[in-house]
């Protein structure tokens, strides 16, 4: 059997911080987490509330967190993040990096005060959603260009085809390629191809509004969905970037006598429409109806 003094000796050394939390969210007792690297000193806060520390809106989170262990009497498992912005009295920067925590929330069959009691463990795991969210954002972009790739062209289409089915919010589709791309490549080499295709990504981006998803098909195809947008804006979106590629390339000396240009198709979601795979096949057969009627132009599905 270990005696008082031990058993205090092993709470303070528990590599993540326990807190006792009440109904209410007063801090009771506050054990382990001195790690200094992922923790700061949590003994002032003793005595003190979360309403009393927090801005209203997270620590309402916390007191329902609270709350809900309390009357599951079951072990709640909860990811959160906090920032200096979440806290009372600390200055409000413009960019600030989040911590996340995985608490751990156990409800105790004691009172203090007259009031139930919660033992709360939090985990720091800052690293693992940083790690998490790098993963995730290399999964979801093109390696050339920078911009989304297929795979999350997929979902976004998915989730605006499911909002306009629900929403009944308007959402048209551009898909367009570069002209003459071959004659680049055959002339200056994929070297000079690639950086046609790059050059045209960021004319895009400079011109569409941050809304907007752009996306690289494949190869030399590109995809915008434009949310609330209809149709008859979506042409006059398609046209901007035709001549704003158009403009980006007129004299420019990196891509020899090559003229590029893009051939854009429009469509819009239409609800006879059962999945957003049919408006992607009209705004692709819209594009080669522009590239059969001689390229650098916009037409419609």
């Amino acid at each position: 059997m270990i005696n008082a003094e031990q058993m205090s000796a092993v709470l303070a050394a528990l590599p993540d911080p326990a807190f006792l939390l009440s109904r209410s969210g007063k801090y009771v007792a506050i054990f382990g987490g001195k790690d200094e690297r992922y923790y700061h000193d949590g003994s002032n806060l003793i005595g003190k509330s979360i309403n009393d520390l927090i801005v209203p809106e997270k620590a309402s989170w916390f007191i329902d967190t609270i709350a809900r262990a309390l009357d599951s009497q079951a072990l709640l498992i909860e990811e959160y993040e906090l920032s200096n912005q979440d806290v009372k009295g600390l200055p409000k920067q413009d960019t600030t990096e989040k911590m996340w925590f995985e608490a751990r929330i156990t409800p105790l069959d004691f009172k203090v005060n007259g009031e139930d009691m919660v033992l709360w463990v939090a985990s720091n795991i800052s690293q693992r959603r940083r790690l998490e969210t790098q993963l995730r954002e290399q999964s979801d972009t093109d390696l050339l260009t920078g911009l989304f790739n297929r795979r999350r062209l997929e979902r976004e289409l998915s989730y605006h085809f499911n909002a306009f089915k629900r929403h009944d919010y308007c959402v048209s589709i551009l898909m367009f390629d570069l002209d003459h791309l071959k004659a680049l490549n055959d002339s200056a080499g994929h070297h000079a191809g690639d950086k046609a295709i790059c050059k045209v990504a960021s004319t895009c981006q400079k011109t569409l509004r941050q809304t907007d998803i752009l996306c690289r098909f494949g190869g030399d195809e590109f995809v915008v969905i434009l949310p609330h947008i209809q149709k008859d804006k979506a042409i006059q979106t398609a046209q901007r970037l035709r001549q704003n590629v158009k403009l980006a390339f007129k004299g420019c000396q990196d891509f020899g006598l090559n003229t590029i240009t893009i051939s854009v198709g429009v469509t819009e979601i239409l609800a006879s429409d059962s999945s957003y795979t049919q408006a992607l096949k009209r705004a692709d057969a819209a594009m080669y109806k522009a590239k059969n009627q001689g390229r650098d132009r916009v037409c419609v599905q």
